[in-house]
C-alpha cells in the first residue's frame, strides 16, 4: 500500500499533509522520499548537497528507478512553475543535472525524456530567467556522450524555440541580450548534440536550417568590425567578453555549424544564407555579404568549396535582371569565394564560373546599351539614365575583376585552359569592322579586359604552350580591327604572355634610353622551343605590329605598346635569325613612312618614325654592337638638331610643330640599310638578308577587313583601252650595228643569267619560309590578274560591222563601227 499503484496518480504535496501525516511519511516510496529531501524549507539555502549525494547514490545504485525519479522531478518542477515558485525551480534543475552528469545507464534514457520535457517548460514559459535556466541545463546535457544512440528523440521544438529566443525583441537591452545569447547557446548545443548522430541527420533538412541559419545570421548583423572576419581563431571570435556578445558567439556557432556539413548537406545550410541576405537587402551595400561568405569558406572543408560556388553561381542567374548594384554585390561575393577557394581545390567549376560569369557579363552590356538606346531615343537625357549607365559598368567591372582574380590564382595548365575558354567567347567576325555594332565592340572589349586579367603574371615556360594557335589567331584578327582600344588591348594581353621576365616596368614608356644596360634588365637563353615558336609564329607577329603601326587613330598609348611588345619580343624571343627579322622589320615601317602610298596623317608617320628610333636605339644596345649604336646615335644626333619631330620625346608631346612632308632625300636623318648591313657583318648574323625587304605574308584576315590588301598593293591593276595603247611603230627598236653585235656576243648575258639565279638560290636558301611563300603568293596573283585581263580581252564579243545596240533617251540607236576602224587584241593579229 505504500508503494502505490504506478498509474495513480501522487497527491499534491503541501506542508499540511506533511505535518498532520507526517507518520506516513515513511510508507511513501524511497525515490520519492530522496527527492523531496533535496528541497530545503527556504529555497534560498540551496540544494542540500548531503541529501543529493544520498539520491544520486540511489540512482547509481538502481537505475531503473531512473525514469520514476525523472518523472516525480517533472511534476514538482510544473507545480513550481505554475506557482511561481522559482526559487525550487532551480534547485529541481541542478538536481536533474547533476543525475545527468552521474548516470550514463541505459535506463537513463526515460530520464532524459523527463529531462526534456522539464526544460521545454522552461522554455515555454516568459520569464527571461527560467528561459535561460532551461537553456543552460539543456546546454549541459548537449555536452553528454550518451553510449547508445536515441531512435526516437527529436528537436524540432527547442530548434524552433531557441530560434525564437535569438530574435527576442524585450524592452531591456540587457535582458534582451542575455535572451539571444541563450537562444544561440541553445542552438549550438542542438547541434553538437545532432550533428555527430547519424540517426539525428534530419537536422540538415530545409525546415530546420530554415531556422537555423537565419537566426545565426540575425545576431552577426550587430557586429561593429565586419573586416576582422577570417580563418577560425581569428579576434572576432575569441575577443574579450565574446561570450556574453551575441554577434561572436553566433559567429562561432555558425563556424561550428558549417564546419560539421557533410557533402550532402551543404546546399541546404548555404540556401538559407542567400535567402537572409535576399529578405533583408544586404547586397547592397555588401558588407555583410562578403563577411558571412568569407567564414563559410574558411569553416567548411575544402573539397566542398565548389558545393558553395556553385549556389552562389546558381543565385546569380536568379537575380539576372535584378538591380545593377545588387549583382555586383553577388559577383563580389562571388570573388571573394573564389578567391578563398582557388587556394584550394575548386573542383569542375573552374570553367562553369567563367562561362556564368562571361554570360552575366554579356548580359550587362545589353542592358547598358538598351538603356542608352532607349535613352538617346526620348527627347531629353535624364540624370537616372547617366546613373543606369554607370551602375551597369559596376556590374562589368566587378565581372572582370572576379575574372582576373580567379585565374590569376589558378595553376599554369587551368589558366592556359581558361584563356583559350575565353577567346572562345570574344565574337571575330569575317566583316568589315565598321559593320560591327557597338554592342559588338563592347563584348570584345570587356572579354580581352579579362584576357589582360587572367594573363597577368602569367609564366609560360614556353611560347609554344602559351600562345598557340587557336588562341594566336583569333586574337591577331582583332588586333586588325579598326579600333585603338581594342588594339591596345591586345598588346597589353600580349606583353603579359611574352614578358616572363617582368621587363615591362623598367622600359617606362616609348623614348630614348640613353643606358639600357643601367635597367638591368633579366633574360635567359632562348629556348629550342621558342625559336620554333618564332620561325612558325614570328612572320604573323611582324605582321601585325607591322600593319597595327599604320592605323590612323593610333595614339601616343598605341605607340608606346607597339615599342614594348617589340623590345619585349628581342628579350625573350631573339636570336640572331630573330634580330635581323625585327631590324629588317623597323626599316620596312620607315620605308612605308617614307613612301606614304596609303597617305597618312603626318601625325602617324612621325609616331612611326619615332618609333623605328627608339626601337633600334634600344636594339643596338641589347645586342652590345658598337659600329650599330654609332650609327644610330649619329642619325638620332641629326634628328634632334633639325627634326625633333622624329623622335619620341618630341612628337607625343600635346601641340608638337609638325612638318608639311619628310625629306626623302636627306639621308642622314634615317637609318640606312647598308650601312646596318656593315654593322651586322660578323658571327651569327646573315648581313646580307637585310637588302631583302620586309613584306608582310598575306592571309585571308586582309581580305576580311576593311584595311586594303597586301595584294592590291603588290598587284598592277591596270586597264589597257584599245585608244591608249601606243603604235607599235613607236616602241619598235631601231637596228644598228652595235644591237647586232651585243645580239651576237652572248657572255655578258651568261654572266647575268648566272647571277641571276644565284641571288635567286640564296633567297630561297636563307630567307624565312613565310616571306618566300608572301613573295610567290604575290606573283602568282599578278599572274592570275594579267591572265585575267587577257581572258577578258578574248573572250569579250568583237565589235560587229553592222553596230552595236545603245539605249539612248528610251530609244535603241545603231551605230555602225568600219571594219578598218576595229582594234583587235594582240593574240588575233598576224
Amino acid at each position: 500500500m505504500g508503494q502505490g499503484h504506478p498509474s495513480w496518480p501522487n497527491p499534491p504535496l503541501t506542508w499540511t499533509t506533511l505535518g498532520v501525516c507526517g507518520c506516513c511519511g515513511p510508507l511513501r516510496p524511497r525515490y520519492k522520499r530522496l527527492v523531496d529531501n533535496i528541497f530545503p524549507e527556504d529555497p534560498k539555502d540551496g540544494l542540500s548537497k548531503s541529501d543529493m549525494e544520498k539520491l544520486t547514490f540511489y540512482a547509481v545504485s538502481a537505475p531503473e528507478k531512473l525514469d520514476r525519479i525523472g518523472a516525480y522531478l517533472a511534476e514538482r518542477l510544473s507545480r513550481d512553475v505554475v506557482r511561481h515558485r522559482y526559487g525550487y525551480v532551480v534547485i529541481a534543475m541542478e538536481a536533474l543535472d547533476q543525475l545527468l552528469m552521474a548516470c550514463h545507464s541505459q535506463s537513463i534514457k526515460p530520464f532524459v525524456e523527463s529531462f526534456l520535457h522539464m526544460v521545454a517548460k522552461l522554455l515555454e514559459s516568459q520569464e527571461p530567467d527560467l528561459q535561460v535556466l532551461g537553456t543552460n541545463s539543456f546546454v549541459k546535457f548537449a555536452n553528454i556522450e550518451e553510449d547508445t544512440p536515441s531512435y526516437h528523440r527529436r528537436y524540432d521544438f527547442f530548434v524552433s524555440q531557441f530560434s525564437a529566443m535569438c530574435h527576442s525583441t524585450h524592452e531591456d537591452p540587457e535582458t534582451r541580450t542575455r535572451i539571444r545569447v541563450a537562444g544561440i547557446k541553445g542552438l549550438q548545443g542542438v547541434v553538437r548534440k545532432t550533428v555527430n548522430d547519424e540517426l539525428q541527420a534530419i537536422i540538415w533538412e530545409p525546415q530546420h536550417m530554415d531556422k537555423l541559419i537565419p537566426s545565426m545570421l540575425f545576431n552577426m548583423q550587430d557586429a561593429e568590425d565586419l573586416d576582422r572576419v577570417g580563418p577560425p581563431g581569428t579576434p572576432s571570435e575569441t575577443g574579450q567578453d565574446g561570450e556574453e556578445n551575441p554577434a561572436s558567439l553566433a559567429e562561432s556557432c555558425f563556424r561550428e555549424l558549417l564546419g560539421r556539413a557533410a557533402y550532402g548537406n551543404m546546399n541546404n545550410a548555404v540556401r538559407p544564407v542567400l535567402v537572409h541576405l535576399d529578405n533583408h537587402r544586404l547586397w547592397e551595400p555588401n558588407e555583410f555579404a562578403v563577411s558571412c561568405f568569407r567564414i563559410i569558406m574558411y569553416s567548411i572543408q575544402a573539397q566542398h568549396s565548389h558545393h558553395v560556388i556553385q549556389q552562389v553561381l546558381g543565385h546569380l542567374d536568379m537575380h539576372n535582371k535584378n538591380t545593377p548594384r545588387m549583382r555586383a554585390g553577388i559577383v563580389q561575393v562571388l570573388l571573394e569565394t573564389v578567391a578563398i577557394a582557388a587556394k584550394g581545390s575548386v573542383g569542375p567549376t573552374v570553367l562553369e564560373v567563367f562561362n556564368t560569369l562571361l554570360k552575366h557579363l554579356r548580359m550587362s552590356v545589353d542592358f547598358e546599351l538598351g538603356e542608352n538606346s532607349r535613352r538617346n531615343s526620348g527627347a531629353s537625357v535624364s540624370s537616372s539614365g547617366r546613373v543606369k549607365e554607370s551602375e551597369e559598368r559596376i556590374v562589368q567591372n566587378a565581372i572582370i575583376q572576379t575574372i582576373g582574380f580567379f585565374g590569376g590564382n589558378l595553376p599554369d595548365y587551368q589558366r592556359a585552359e581558361v584563356m583559350m575558354f575565353i577567346m572562345g567567347k570574344v565574337p571575330v567576325y569575317g566583316t568589315p569592322c565598321h559593320t560591327l555594332d557597338t554592342g559588338t565592340k563592347r563584348i570584345q572589349a570587356m572579354l580581352l579586359s579579362s584576357l589582360i586579367m587572367v594573363t597577368s603574371g602569367f609564366k609560360s615556360k614556353t611560347m609554344v604552350a602559351a600562345l598557340p594557335a587557336p588562341f594566336l589567331d583569333p586574337l591577331f584578327s582583332i588586333s586588325l580591327m579598326e579600333d585603338c582600344e581594342l588594339r591596345q588591348l591586345v598588346l597589353e594581353i600580349l606583353l603579359n604572355i611574352i614578358d616572363r621576365h617582368d621587363n615591362r616596368a623598367k622600359l617606362r614608356g616609348i623614348r630614348i634610353i640613353p643606358n639600357v644596360a643601367a635597367l638591368k634588365i633579366k633574360r635567359e637563353k632562348i629556348s629550342k622551343q621558342d625559336v620554333g615558336f618564332m620561325k612558325k609564329h614570328g612572320q604573323q607577329l611582324y605582321r601585325h605590329i607591322y600593319l597595327g603601326c599604320k592605323e590612323e587613330d593610333n595614339g601616343h598609348k598605341n605607340f608606346e605598346l607597339l615599342f614594348t611588345t617589340l623590345a619585349v619580343l628581342t628579350i625573350e624571343l631573339a636570336n640572331e635569325e630573330v634580330v635581323v627579322d625585327l631590324i629588317r622589320l623597323a626599316l620596312a615601317l620607315q620605308d612605308m613612312s617614307l613612301a606614304n602610298e596609303e597617305n597618312m596623317p603626318m601625325i602617324i608617320r612621325c609616331g612611326i618614325m619615332a618609333l623605328v628610333a627608339a626601337y633600334l636605339n634600344f636594339l643596338s644596345q641589347m645586342i652590345a654592337n658598337p659600329a650599330f649604336c654609332q650609327h644610330v646615335n649619329k642619325v638620332i644626333e641629326m634628328r634632334n638638331l633639325e627634326a625633333p619631330y622624329l623622335l619620341p620625346e618630341h612628337i607625343f608631346r600635346e601641340k608638337c610643330p609638325l612638318p608639311n612632308d619628310l625629306e626623302k632625300e636627306d639621308r642622314s636623318m634615317y637609318f640606312q640599310t647598308v650601312d646596318l648591313a656593315e654593322c651586322l657583318v660578323g658571327p651569327g648574323y646573315n648581313a646580307e638578308r637585310l637588302s631583302i625587304p620586309y613584306v608582310p605574308q598575306v592571309t585571308d584576315e586582309d581580305r576580311l577587313t576593311r584595311r586594303k590588301s597586301l595584294v592590291d598593293t603588290i598587284s598592277l591593276q591596270v586597264d589597257f583601252p584599245s585608244d591608249s595603247l601606243p603604235d607599235k611603230s613607236l616602241l619598235a627598236e631601231e637596228i644598228t650595228f652595235e644591237t647586232l653585235k651585243k645580239a651576237i656576243d652572248t657572255t655578258g648575258l651568261e654572266e647575268q643569267e648566272k647571277e641571276k639565279r644565284r641571288q635567286v638560290m640564296e633567297k630561297f636558301q636563307k630567307a624565312p619560309f613565310e616571306e618566300i611563300a608572301a613573295h610567290c603568293e604575290s606573283k602568282a596573283n599578278m599572274l592570275h590578274d594579267r591572265l585575267a585581263q587577257i581572258f577578258e580581252l578574248t573572250i569579250r564579243p568583237p565589235p560587229s560591222p553592222s553596230g552595236v545596240v545603245s539605249i539612248s533617251a528610251g530609244h535603241a540607236q545603231h551605230q555602225s563601227v568600219p571594219v578598218y576602224e576595229m582594234k583587235f587584241p594582240d593574240l588575233c593579229v598576224y
